[in-house]
């Protein structure tokens, strides 16, 4: 594991180390926690092979209808109608 020396403002310190005392870890593990979903976001659903294909067979779905739709309104209609 790499350790690293990063400058961070006082004030903002010390709210980092009460949200990590709230959750009861060290500062190294909220940082690192923050980091890795701040990073993770980044990449967005997309990014995962498994929502590519279930995406790709919701697009065939739809294409295989014999009045293709757009699968937000399907799916907006569904969630309304019940």
């Amino acid at each position: 594991m790499a350790k690293i020396l990063v400058s961070i403002d006082d004030k903002l310190l010390r709210r980092i180390d009460r949200a990590a005392r709230a959750l009861g870890l060290t500062r190294s593990a909220y940082l690192s926690r923050i980091a890795a979903r701040d990073v993770g976001a980044e990449r967005g659903p997309g990014t995962d092979q498994r929502a590519r294909r279930a995406m790709a067979q919701l697009d065939r779905l739809f294409q295989q209808q014999s009045h293709p739709e757009d699968a937000t309104i399907a799916i907006r209609a569904e969630r309304d109608s019940r």
